[in-house]
């Protein structure tokens, strides 16, 4: 009796590891990528983050409106040109596909910087350093880092502020759009290996 309980439980482990190895845990749905080529031979991809409704949290020392309302920034000194925010991120087909955070600060070292990290769950982060003392309503940026999908890849991205005219209700809505140029390291090694072959 106790060897056909023991085998039973055997048996049982043994049934769930072969049942979660063809059935996964979680299944990550993985929006459609929609990647332009460009004239160069690269390739580009437009992101959305609309404002208000897409900001999850915003952190800045002085302001009065925090979000979340708990919020508590620091007070400390170091802080006092540094502003934070949190975004949804939306692709050209306005799906919600990741999350962006934002960090403008100003830096006596560096200057005014614009940092932005972009995840997307099913392909990976990329991380984006834009001086923000560009002239006009277009900033541009090199990626700097990626993981993933884009661990390989070298290029810009643009941050525009696109108004939305239509609200007459005093606050400032519109969208950000976040414009990625890139090209693959990958086949820049495999022209050079071609060429010197």
């Amino acid at each position: 009796m106790i060897r056909t309980f023991i085998v039973g439980i055997v048996l049982g482990i043994a049934g769930v590891f072969v049942g979660l190895h063809y059935v996964p845990v979680v299944d990550q749905h993985r929006e459609s990528s929609i990647v332009a080529v460009s004239l160069n031979g690269g390739n580009s991809e437009t992101f959305y983050v609309k404002v208000p409704m897409d900001r999850i949290m915003i952190g800045a020392q002085g302001r009065t409106t925090a979000l979340p309302p708990e919020l508590m920034w620091p007070e400390d000194e170091r802080f006092s040109d540094v502003r934070a925010e949190l975004f949804k991120l939306r692709n050209s087909r306005d799906a919600v596909i990741g999350v962006a955070s934002r960090i403008a600060a100003d830096d006596p070292d560096l200057g005014a910087i614009v940092e932005w990290v972009l995840h997307l769950p099913a392909r990976g982060s990329v991380f984006v350093r834009i001086p923000a003392d560009t002239a006009g309503s277009q900033r541009v940026g090199d990626l700097a880092a990626g993981t993933r999908e884009f661990a390989t890849l070298v290029g810009d991205m643009s941050e525009s502020w696109v108004p939305d005219t239509t609200g007459d209700d005093g606050v400032a809505t519109g969208r950000i759009e976040l414009l990625m140029n890139f090209v693959s390291t990958e086949f820049e090694r495999d022209d050079d290996e071609e060429e010197a072959g």
